[in-house]
């Protein structure tokens, strides 16, 4: 890389090429300018009828024949167009964090692989002061295509690069250094309090930076629109070839019709405003606290007649156009009438400058760092060159004074030991494959052991599944379930659930089975507990326990639903937030653990059809009835993590042991469906039939057009033969994938096979 003191600062521009050389004073703040060129093309490179590599290499033979770069820095910029700025505000961490952060935001922000491109980023002045306040990053990157595009006129004529950066980085290094006079200095600036911000409009031949700063941070865009624009709509409303439209813009001050050619434009200047007006107002939502103070406008396109006034006027804050920079000296080049009258357009060339040597803000370089690598290893050549010949040289002693030594040793003893070590090798080839084969064989005793177990353990499996079932069923406490009459049954807080029938399907992918729905079901049956304060604003109004609104109608029936059941979304979810408790966690939890287990496992969907009587409304709170209760009970009992007591076959020394049905293989008991609450007629076991007079048991009449079933006079009111009692039907459903005993205390992985699965019958 280059090391001299002086910078040159180059902006291959569509409409011609300028350049700046400065070099630093003593003092480290005064900026010397020693020498510029500008030259602008026959024709813009935007032209249909151009070629643009052409006219840049002509552009830059001639800025090498009237100028040396030899010895000196090179920096270049590149347009913002083409590249990618983005500025980010990262959490408060450690300084040292920063860039495993960074590297991770660059490939959310960046739609390219990160190979494709040529990336940098910096954190922005005055962003961060501690690491307990949020650092804000600007993140550059351009595709390699585009860079190689850029820099290949230079590295065709010799020229060696040190610095590309993106013009809008330029612009701000040139503004906040050379262009804000009331910045405070880095060590007075407080993040927190708020600075004026001053919009920069750079317009340049085919499109505008946009580029927003307080001196420390910035925010930019590139807008579409340029001088070229102008030209066009000259063509266009004047009837005039390109290039005369170009001369007349340039002119126009001088022009007769200067009015008449200010009206051609209008169109532009409209445009041009609609879009600063557009960009100005997308900051103001990101810096809802940001004033903007000023507009500094730069480029040639601002000597245009009436567009200084025309933006001040329609944008609401003053417009200043660039006439000189601070901090820049050197009359032999400020005096010139050439940089005089385009003192504007060589802001790009002041910001690379100043970048070069070590006074701008943005630091970032798009250099491709392979060509940095192979800069330094050619200026390494020689000094390389020499190395490896004196290792060579070294190498080939060393190798001859061993070759002797090696021939001194080749003797009978050095012969035999080869010859044992060559069998010694031999040995243990053979050793190591018979200890393959023998491990083969092991596997393969396992793999039988399993399957003749695995038959014996196999007959076990049902039977377990259905002392699951039966335990988990809620039972009356302190009585015996085998008496003929626990509890009445008419009373609407029997502790019981009765399962009707059950039914199992075989599934060759119990994941099918495990839907959105069936998802959504089971985190609401994990939901065991409810708000009774917001239940207490619902409750139905009940005669004798019973809700009043419950009939033998199914329509009624819905209407109790929505009573006992708690209160969900379309989707299923407790929209009370009392109704999706500690249990919601839970069921978040058990479902991000054991959806993947399902995945591509055999198994069975167990179906249990059920109905309960602990319906009772007058006694039982919502959280105990209906649904709710179906939760609290069947279904708590039938998760993951409850263990059960099992017997063990064949093991004297453990007759039994403890499980959790986990390890059982059933997994997400759910609600599949129910029919709610809903008036049913039972026969009342306990029904001893009226004796007539002749001794014989006679059945009681109902009474003619009385539905209610009244019975006959004969009948005790205490001996109903039938009861109406509020019933509640619903089908519960779960996954199982039976794991046999031998299998049990093994981890269960992702994509594992699953052997334990029952064939369908």
């Amino acid at each position: 890389m280059a090391r001299g003191n002086a910078v040159w600062g180059i902006d291959i521009g569509q409409s011609g090429l300028k350049a700046l050389r400065c070099s630093l004073e003593s003092d480290g703040k005064t900026v010397r300018a020693e020498a510029f060129d500008f030259i602008e093309y026959p024709q813009i490179l935007s032209q249909p009828d151009a070629d643009p590599d052409a006219l840049v290499r002509d552009a830059l033979k001639e800025f090498l024949s009237r100028n040396s770069v030899r010895g000196d820095k090179v920096a270049i910029a590149v347009s913002g167009q083409s590249g990618l700025a983005r500025f980010i505000k990262l959490p408060p961490v450690e300084k040292s964090k920063i860039p495993d952060i960074v590297k991770y935001e660059a490939k959310q922000q960046i739609p390219f692989d990160l190979n494709d491109v040529i990336w940098s980023y910096q954190q922005v002045p005055g962003s961060l002061k501690s690491d307990a306040q949020e650092t804000e990053i600007g993140l550059f990157a351009m595709k390699r295509e585009h860079v190689f595009r850029a820099i290949r006129p230079l590295d065709d004529l010799g020229v060696e690069l040190d610095i590309v950066q993106l013009m809008p980085i330029c612009i701000y290094n040139a503004v906040t250094y050379g262009v804000l006079t009331d910045v405070p200095p880095p060590e007075e600036y407080d993040p927190q309090t708020p600075l004026p911000w001053v919009v920069v409009l750079s317009i340049g031949t085919e499109a505008t930076d946009l580029v927003l700063t307080n001196g420390y941070r910035i925010w930019n865009r590139s807008i579409p629109l340029g001088g070229n624009h102008f030209t066009k709509q000259l063509t266009k409303e004047m009837k005039l070839t390109f290039a005369n439209a170009e001369q007349l813009k340039r002119n126009s001050r001088e022009a007769e019709n200067a009015k008449e050619i200010f009206q051609a434009m209008r169109s532009v200047f409209s445009d041009l405003v609609t879009e600063v007006q557009r960009s100005m107002a997308f900051f103001r939502t990101i810096e809802r606290s940001a004033t903007i103070s000023r507009v500094v406008a730069l480029g040639n396109t601002i000597k245009l007649p009436g567009l200084q006034q025309y933006l001040a006027k329609n944008l609401g804050v003053p417009v200043d156009r660039v006439n000189s920079y601070e901090h820049l000296q050197g009359s032999e080049v400020t005096a010139a009438p050439a940089f005089e009258d385009n003192i504007a357009a060589f802001s790009v060339c002041y910001g690379l400058v100043l970048q070069g040597l070590g006074l701008g803000k943005m630091s970032t370089n798009l250099v491709p760092r392979e060509l940095v690598v192979a800069r330094i290893i050619r200026r390494k050549k020689p000094w390389a060159l020499a190395a490896v010949a004196a290792t060579l040289a070294a190498l080939s002693f060393n190798y001859m004074f061993h070759l002797s030594r090696w021939s001194e040793s080749q003797t009978t003893h050095y012969s035999q030991a080869n010859s044992q070590a060559k069998q010694t090798v031999t040995l243990s080839t053979t050793l190591q494959k018979k200890d393959e084969d023998q491990k083969n064989q092991l596997e393969m005793l396992k793999q039988l052991g399993k399957q003749v177990v695995g038959n014996a353990e196999g007959r076990i499996l049902m039977l377990e599944l259905v002392k699951v079932i039966n335990e988990s069923l809620p039972r009356p406490e302190g009585v015996d379930p085998m008496a003929v009459d626990p509890l009445p049954i008419a009373s609407g807080k029997r502790p019981e659930i009765h399962i009707e029938h059950i039914e199992m399907e075989y599934k060759t992918d119990v994941k099918e089975w495990f839907t959105e729905d069936a998802k959504k079901r089971f985190m609401q049956g994990r939901a065991t507990s409810v708000s009774l304060s917001a239940e207490e604003a619902s409750e139905p109004a009940t005669t004798d326990g019973v809700p009043t609104g419950a009939t033998d109608d199914p329509t009624a029936a819905a209407v109790e639903t929505a009573a006992v059941a708690p209160a969900t979304s379309e989707d299923g979810v407790p929209t009370d937030p009392g109704a999706a408790a500690d249990g919601q966690t839970a069921a978040d939890d058990t479902v991000a653990i054991n959806d993947a287990v399902l995945g591509g496992r055999s198994g069975w969907i167990v179906e249990l059809k059920c109905v309960h009587y602990h319906n009772d409304a007058k006694s039982l709170g919502p959280e105990e009835r209906g649904p709710q209760y179906a939760r609290n009970t069947l279904l708590y009992q039938l998760r993951s993590d409850r263990k059960i007591t099992l017997p063990v076959p064949g093991d004297k020394a453990v007759p039994s042991r403890e499980f959790t049905l986990e390890q059982l293989g059933i997994y997400f008991p759910l609600i599949a469906a129910d029919d709610g609450p809903t008036f049913k007629r039972i026969a009342n076991p306990n029904y001893v039939p009226p004796v007539d007079w002749q001794g014989a048991a006679s059945r009681p009449q109902i009474q003619p057009g009385n539905p209610s079933a009244q019975l006959d006079a004969k009948e005790a009111k205490d001996n109903p033969q039938t009861f109406r009692v509020l019933t509640y039907t619903f089908t519960v459903q779960f996954a199982w994938i039976p794991r046999r005993l031998s299998e049990r205390d093994e981890p269960l992985g992702a994509g594992e096979n699953q052997t334990g699965a029952l064939p369908p019958s």
